[in-house]
């Protein structure tokens, strides 16, 4: 089975990522991990730290000479800061900082992990917390879902695309919607959107938010293409290849919703006006549509994969909002952390790593083999298989 773990804090030496179960074979460098990191940089709105952060990549194991052996690929993301912060940091008992950066943080910001996690945990010092919740975590999701996306590509002929579908309330017209060869341009646009009115708009609404000390959430769409059919199962609610993806992209800081296919918009329509109904097309079996985003009783269809994930506006905002100072219990405002004014972007690229994430373990769970050439070789065979049900 295909999983993943991380570690690390926001503002500590490194933050670790472990992909345990990646099949040997599979054409990877550090390079692409890179790649993948600076695309997580991109996006108009982003703040200070986006400029000089580097994301400098080491792995430590499961890769040799650019081909992955079947061991955990483990993978180490330095933080270019980490000099600044060593003293506050500090894993080891020290003598008490004196930096103004090492003040206790004890005025909790709302919609943040800080106040819950410093309930649950008995901590004093909202650092304790803030610096794993950080969405800085998601650096190390990237580099993993970088390495699922090769496996994908290689193995099974799956390519993922991710833009922006609405930010700031500016929505992107759905005839804009990405293909596999439009990554250079998504990359090229500051609001990872090809509808270009929307993307002058969406741009001047993050103007409008930063003068105002505001900031502003959105809604980012994944699209798998080439997806066999059958990955997940109607057997049991946690095979289900929707509900795992829709845990997958929850999980990711700040989402608050996610939607597959139509999503919520079902439940206006009649159900003519939903179902995709089946046809042939070339003597292939499609969908006249694809109202169900490529999923149906769990599983996938054929059609391509369809994921939007809806993020809420940062809570780091310049504008301080309300909360109480938990030293001393009276009203306060909340810390201002440095922050974007929005991340909406950045989080296709996070929602694509994870909507891989979980394709790549779907795959794996169906077709199984400890080398990509072996999933090629079950998936052909499973394709010659199932041949008078689809053609």
């Amino acid at each position: 089975m295909l999983r993943w773990l991380t570690a690390g804090e926001s503002h500590g030496p490194v933050l670790l990522a472990v992909l345990d179960g990646l099949p040997a074979g599979v054409e990877l460098t550090t390079d692409d991990l890179s790649r993948a990191l600076a695309r997580r940089r991109l996006g108009y709105g982003r703040g200070q730290r986006m400029s000089f952060e580097q994301d400098q990549i080491r792995v430590v194991g499961g890769l040799w000479r650019g081909v992955t052996t079947g061991a955990p690929l483990a993978v180490e993301i330095e933080n270019s800061e980490w000099p600044k912060w060593e003293e506050v940091m500090s894993a080891d008992p020290a003598p008490v900082p004196t930096s103004a950066r090492a003040a206790a943080l004890t005025r909790p910001r709302p919609g943040h992990a800080d106040l819950p996690g410093m309930v649950k945990y008995q901590q004093s010092d909202a650092r304790a917390i803030l610096e794993r919740s950080s969405a800085r975590e998601t650096a190390a999701r990237v580099a993993l879902g970088a390495a699922a996306q090769a496996f994908l590509a290689q193995g099974l002929g799956v390519d993922l695309t991710a833009h922006v579908v609405s930010l700031g309330g500016v929505m992107a017209a759905a005839e804009h919607r990405p293909g596999p060869a439009d990554l250079a341009a998504l990359d090229a646009s500051p609001v990872r959107s090809l509808d270009a009115a929307a993307a002058s708009a969406m741009k001047s609404r993050i103007d409008q938010a930063k003068q105002a000390g505001e900031t502003l959430g959105g809604t980012v769409e994944v699209i798998a293409w080439n997806v066999p059919v059958g990955l997940g199962s109607h057997v049991q609610a946690d095979r289900r290849l929707d509900a795992q993806l829709a845990a997958a992209l929850m999980s990711i800081q700040a989402v608050k919703a996610v939607e597959i296919g139509l999503g919520c918009e079902v439940a206006s329509r009649v159900g003519s006006a939903v179902h995709d109904q089946i046809e042939r097309q070339n003597g292939q079996t499609r969908r006249r549509t694809n109202h169900a985003g490529g999923i149906e009783g769990g599983m996938s269809n054929g059609e391509p994969v369809l994921v939007r994930a809806a993020m809420k506006p940062i809570p780091s905002l310049a504008k301080a909002l309300g909360t109480i100072d938990t030293q001393t219990g009276l009203a306060a405002t909340a810390h201002h952390q440095r922050s974007d004014v929005t991340a909406v972007p950045a989080a296709a690229v996070v929602a694509a790593a994870m909507t891989a994430l979980v394709l790549a373990r779907a795959a794996l769970d169906k077709f199984g083999g400890d080398h990509v050439d072996q999933v090629r070789a079950s998936l052909a065979a499973y394709r010659d298989g199932v041949a008078d049900f689809l053609t």
